[in-house]
Parts: structure tokens; C-alpha cells; sequence
């Protein structure tokens, strides 16, 4: 089943991506599921993880540390800060399950820092539960980027 994704869906998407445009990490880390995780292939249609090299793999423990060491100010790799603006577009539902609904967007993040711009585009999937007062949680997210082949100079900020 593929259609427009509710308004419901649309806003939680865009409202995420304004939790990391203003690095509140925590904030971001807490619309995932318990176990949920964030992906990041380097392959176009990889289809697992765990059967190639990926730009991005975390469970949720790899996840905590990635955010504890954002909101950290000694992170090297991020001093000064990245700066980000992230668009959302054509969010549609793609399957419905059980309660669990596959959402399939488009996305754009322009990443500055330090006098230099880079951008970022590719779809983003994310694999949704109804829970909690705000009404998703995450239980898994991949972001295929369109260049997700090319050499990328350490990705930090999550995307």
C-alpha cells in the first residue's frame, strides 16, 4: 500500500528534522524505540547492514554514544558546530503493518562549518510505532543517500 502520508506523519517528519537543524540531540534520541536503529549504507539497494561496510550503523547503545559525544564541546570533528537546514518533501506511506507504518521521504540537508558547505540529498525511510504522548516512535531509520557511493569526509551530524 503506497499513498500520501497523513498530515499526523508529515508533521512528526519535518518536526524531526527541526530537533536536528537545532542540535537538540537528546531530544532527537528520545523519537527513537528502545531498540531502534539508524542506517546509513554505502551501497545503493544494500540490502543489510550487517552484509557490507556501511557510511552509518548504529543500534541503540552506538546511537547513545553518538549523541553523547555531539553534546559534548570537545568533539573535534565538530568544533566549530555544523549549522544545518534540512527540507522534508513527499512523504508516503509504503506499508502499514501490525501498527508499524514504513514511511518513504525525500530530503535535502545543507551542512556549513568553517566556511565550507556541503549537501546532502537521498531518501530517508523510517519504520514508525504509535506510541508515546506524541504519537511515534521510531523503531528504525535508513537514509539512502544519492551519493552514498562517493568519498564523504567524516559524516558526524546525523542526517
Amino acid at each position: 500500500m503506497t499513498g500520501l502520508a497523513p498530515p499526523e506523519i508529515e508533521s512528526f517528519l519535518i518536526a524531526e528534522a527541526r530537533l536536528l537543524d537545532e542540535r537538540r540531540w537528546e531530544d532527537w534520541l528520545a523519537l527513537f524505540a528502545e531498540d531502534g536503529w539508524y542506517w546509513v549504507p554505502l551501497e545503493e539497494g544494500q540490502a543489510n547492514p550487517r552484509d557490507t561496510v556501511s557510511l552509518i550503523y548504529d543500534d541503540r547503545r552506538l546511537l547513545e554514544t553518538r549523541i553523547r559525544r555531539l553534546a559534548e564541546a570537545a568533539l573535534h570533528a565538530q568544533t566549530p558546530v555544523s549549522r544545518t537546514s534540512r527540507i522534508v518533501a513527499n512523504p508516503t506511506v509504503e506499508e502499514e503493518d501490525g501498527g508499524e507504518i514504513t514511511v518513504r521521504a525525500k530530503f535535502e540537508m545543507i551542512e556549513s562549518r568553517q566556511d565550507n558547505r556541503r549537501v546532502f540529498a537521498g531518501t530517508t525511510w523510517h519504520r514508525l510505532v504509535r506510541g508515546g504522548e506524541d504519537g511515534f516512535r521510531i523503531r528504525w531509520k535508513r537514509v539512502d543517500l544519492v551519493d552514498c557511493d562517493a568519498v564523504h569526509d567524516g559524516i558526524s551530524v546525523p542526517f
